[in-house]
């Protein structure tokens, strides 16, 4: 048997790990910028968002910036490495759709050009054709030619 060895997946679920920051990754990646807006969309406790959106910005999900006509107040906003997540949580979200009988989205991903929905996520080889579970193993990563 082989023995677990060590990869991205503990240090990503030590920041990403728990609902409240995937559901606020999900209100910036629709467009909530404002903590109250959060708060308000969200449902959720004012320290338990502050907690939260503290890590976030504290790990490079998020940043936060003035707003320039009031610089009382400040926006969060995703970070390139933020961004990078939104395949993590379309992936999570589709598979929450397909197999949660409780789960019926009001809105769907759909791309911008031509207006239909996304594929599913997959996971691809390098030359582009999708993968199944059975065709993948695993391998050494500093014998691998990248």
């Amino acid at each position: 048997m082989r023995e677990i060895a060590q990869c991205g997946l503990p240090s990503a679920l030590e920041v990403m790990g728990e609902r409240w920051s995937f559901m606020i990754l999900r209100a910036s990646f629709n467009g909530i910028r404002h903590f109250e807006d959060f708060q308000g969309q969200l449902g959720i406790a004012r320290n338990i968002l502050s907690n939260r959106l503290h890590r976030l910005v504290e790990n490079g999900i998020l940043k936060r910036e003035p707003v320039p006509d009031d610089r009382r107040r400040v926006e969060y906003r995703l970070t390139e490495k933020g961004i990078d997540l939104l395949p993590t949580l379309v992936a999570l979200r589709q598979w929450g759709e397909k197999y949660s009988a409780r789960t019926q989205s009001s809105l769907t991903i759909v791309d911008a050009r031509d207006r239909k929905p996304i594929a599913p996520i997959r996971l691809h080889a390098a030359d582009g054709r999708p993968l199944r579970y059975e065709e993948l193993d695993w391998e050494e990563s500093e014998k691998v030619g990248k």
